[in-house]
């Protein structure tokens, strides 16, 4: 196969070439080299490379994770790959802990609100207007933009 410009690449991964560029800033891309005008070249590989990352995106891992996993070659210690799956796994526990004390927060709203009525007197839209000292208490998440006491 012969080399490919970042434009090639681009359109064959089915990605933007500003994505491949920062992939490259990441250390995640390398060209396998470049042309007499300086332009970027890669080969047959940067392909593989290119749909590895987009299996472990979809996994969720982050960009950080992949370049770990990617430096994992030879005789590495697969060790070090599971360690990275464990850590993101409890990554999405701890989400999933979050967004099972915002849906109880949101189920206790829903559940105050008889569905029928003026909006005036719906508790969900209440609660959502509330001063912050009148707010219900947190079954969930701080509103975006502000922090919690800790």
């Amino acid at each position: 196969m012969q080399a490919m410009t970042i434009g090639r690449l681009a359109r064959r991964a089915a990605l933007a070439p500003e994505t491949l560029r920062h992939y490259e800033r990441l250390g995640l891309l390398q060209p396998s080299s470049r042309s007499v005008s300086n332009y970027r070249l890669y080969d047959a590989s940067a392909i593989e490379r290119l749909n590895f990352i987009r299996r472990a995106l979809a996994l969720g891992f982050s960009l950080p994770d992949i370049a770990e996993l990617l430096a994992l070659h030879g005789d590495a210690d697969m060790g070090a790959a599971k360690a990275v799956a464990q850590r993101r796994i409890a990554q999405i526990d701890a989400r999933v802990a979050d967004l099972l004390k915002l849906k109880a927060g949101l189920q206790a709203l829903a559940d105050s609100c008889p569905g029928h009525g003026p909006a005036a007197a719906c508790p969900i839209l209440g609660a959502l207007a509330a001063a912050p000292d009148d707010a219900p208490p947190d079954h969930g998440e701080p509103p975006r933009g502000t922090q919690e006491a800790r």
